[in-house]
């Protein structure tokens, strides 16, 4: 019996649906992290100046630690695309390092892998 080198057209539209799925979820995540950096948040302009410095340096720490997940997201995303772009290719599910697939049930916890879980601990 020979091992399959791709997954079937139907199995591909599963994931694909999957990754859809987890894309909005992404992108609405995303759009949320952008726009609580681009608040202004708070208005201090009435407190006392000591209390106007720590608020104001809370929030810009506030408004770093948005945009590195904000930046952790976009990558996400990025990863979720390409992933996309592997079904339509009909390569998705092959890791790039043994040329096996990767087994559903990695795929289904982590739909942009590109990695068996063996290859990746060999890494």
């Amino acid at each position: 019996m020979s091992e399959n080198l791709r997954y079937s057209d139907e199995e591909l539209q599963e994931f694909k649906e999957l990754i859809l799925q987890k894309l909005e979820k992404a992108q609405a995540d995303y759009d949320l992290l952008k726009s609580s950096i681009m608040a202004d948040g708070n208005d201090i302009s009435d407190t006392a100046p000591t209390f106007k410095v720590l608020e104001e340096g809370a929030s810009t720490l506030g408004k770093e630690e948005a945009g590195q997940l904000a930046q952790r997201q976009m990558k996400f995303i990025q990863h979720l695309k390409n992933a996309l772009i592997r079904i339509e290719n009909k390569t998705y599910g092959v890791c790039r390092v043994t040329g096996k697939l990767i087994p559903k049930e990695r795929l289904r916890a982590v739909p942009h892998a590109t990695l068996s879980i063996d290859a990746k601990i060999n890494q």
